[in-house]
């Protein structure tokens, strides 16, 4: 399953570099995939809201084209609320297979990814009865297939396609039905949405406003110059024969028309069920899999910044008698990834995955700076292991030894205070873009910690002209290269680096102070 990780990651990696060129990490959509099927829902809502007020369940077809004849409002409100759906189908599915192929569904993640796949199951039903109320040749196709499938199930008394096919015109109460069906779908959408994000911590549920506006625009563009096509009224008493079916909501129907109901059922319950145990199949072996962070209550001080930072709200502060705090973290192993970020944010080093707390990586680092006896003026990259052009995995760049991290969230600053008291004239930090931490916010505090002053910051005596920070995904190598020639270039004009010092003496007698009443 590895090795399907690393193929599945290759294209992602190619277009995140193609896209970060183009627009910066910033404003790449690829990386806000799950933000953008959250706007296709909200457009959908709006522009639902006002083709509620022209539907008519009496007059299906004729209400649609009267809709369309609205040219300043009503068809290109359809065709943006067609193609608001549309761009939900494909996000959801590139927001699946990014999260997949970076190993972030197992775990206490699985429960985001079973409620993703649910959701996208919604989406679709809610897309057939929408595609259905328009009533025109392609909803009568629809509508025909579906009755085909469901009259297999024994749940009906009588066989709907017996309401489809023949003389009499459907009754209202089908296309009620429909309706009913596309306005309730996404109030328990709304619900699995909660579910889906319940996990995390600051959820961002909408794209950054430049992207946010740049989507809207290109959706109310494309609905300008291309409104959704309306095909003839459906007629029960002829087959609608051979129709483009629409690729994101009917894919599914050449392979179902070709199989008996019971056969397409089969096929469909085994797809599903494959999809939703993905989870299982891909998390590592437990051998491999990173244990949960935990905590020396002796040394936490109960500062919140470690429950503060968690992406995950896998982290509360209990009372305990263990400190002069009187209060401690406590983590949850449920909801714990092991992302480390909880190490990178305390100062006194209490918290964090075993192996890879704050002391753990200081100790690291020290073992590293003596086995490479680092030269003076040397520049040192610290690379993440996700991203960074996959640079964490040499032992030596352009000249510059690799100290690997497993998350560039994870990093202690102290790490970059001992690289440098060690005789490194530089430090550069390689982790992931912001957007695309697989810890989630983990870039994003791991700058604040360097150069902002937030808890469990880089210390003020420390040169920042020596120490640089540089945001590269996996296929973004040079990117990295570059930043180490123009901090080399920079560290060869400043003087010596910092003084040897005992770094866990003075953060202990931080923690001590901080403890005391």
């Amino acid at each position: 399953m590895a090795r399907a990780h690393v193929l599945a990651r290759r294209p992602l990696a190619a277009a995140d570099a193609l896209l970060n060129r183009l627009y910066g990490w910033r404003g790449n959509p690829l990386y806000q995939s799950g933000s953008l099927v959250v706007l296709s829902f909200v457009v959908m809502f709006a522009t639902g809201l006002y083709l509620l007020l022209f539907y008519r369940i009496g007059s299906p077809f004729e209400s649609i084209a009267r809709i369309d004849g609205q040219l300043l409002a009503g068809r290109w409100i359809r065709a943006l609320h067609r193609y608001a759906a549309d761009l939900a189908v494909a996000a959801a599915a590139l927001h699946g297979f990014r999260m997949l192929a970076q190993g972030r569904s197992w775990g206490p993640r699985a429960l985001a990814w079973v409620s993703g796949v649910v959701l996208l199951f919604l989406t679709f039903v809610c897309g057939w009865t929408g595609y259905v109320m328009v009533w025109d040749a392609q909803a009568q196709l629809l509508a025909a297939e579906g009755a085909r499938l469901l009259d297999a199930l024994p749940i009906f008394a009588e066989p709907i396609g017996r309401a489809i096919v023949g003389d009499r015109p459907i009754p209202s109460a089908f296309f009620f039905l429909n309706l009913f069906a596309h306005i309730a779908l996404p109030i328990g959408m709304a619900l699995g949405l909660w579910l889906h994000v319940s996990r995390i911590a600051r959820p961002q549920l909408l794209p950054p406003r430049p992207l946010l506006w740049v989507a809207l625009g290109l959706l109310f563009a494309a609905s300008l110059v291309a409104p959704a096509p309306l095909g003839p009224e459906a007629d029960l008493r002829r087959l609608p024969g051979e129709l483009p079916i629409d690729f994101f909501y009917a894919f599914w129907m050449p392979a179902s028309r070709a199989l008996a109901p019971a056969a397409a059922w089969l096929l469909f319950s085994v797809a599903a069920a494959a999809v939703l145990a993905l989870p299982r199949w891909s998390r590592p072996r437990p051998s491999t899999r990173p244990p949960p962070s935990d905590v020396d209550p002796h040394l936490c001080t109960g500062c919140e910044q470690c429950a503060l930072d968690c992406p995950f709200d896998a982290i509360a502060m209990i009372p305990v008698t263990t400190n002069a705090a009187g209060r401690a973290a406590q983590v949850s192993a449920e909801r714990c990834v092991s992302c480390g970020v909880c190490a990178g944010s305390c100062a006194p080093m209490a918290v964090g995955p075993p192996g890879r707390r704050g002391r753990e990586q200081l100790a690291s680092a020290r073992r590293f700076a003596s086995e490479r006896g680092l030269g003076q003026g040397e520049v040192v990259l610290v690379a993440c292991g996700h991203g960074a052009g996959r640079l964490a995995a040499r032992a030596e760049v352009a000249g510059s030894p690799v100290l690997a991290v497993g998350c560039g969230g994870n990093l202690h600053t102290s790490v970059v205070e001992a690289l440098l008291r060690a005789g490194a004239g530089g430090v550069l930090v390689a982790a992931c873009p912001p957007r695309d931490c697989t810890s989630r916010e983990g870039s994003k505090w791991l700058a604040a910690r360097l150069f902002e002053g937030r808890e469990a910051e880089l210390q003020e005596r420390v040169d920042r002209r020596r120490v640089r920070l540089v945001h590269a995904g996996e296929g973004e190598a040079p990117l990295v290269l570059r930043a180490l020639r123009e901090l080399r270039a920079e560290v060869a004009a400043l003087g010596a680096p910092l003084e040897p010092a005992e770094l866990d003496t003075e953060c202990a007698a931080s923690a001590r102070a901080e403890a005391a009443p």
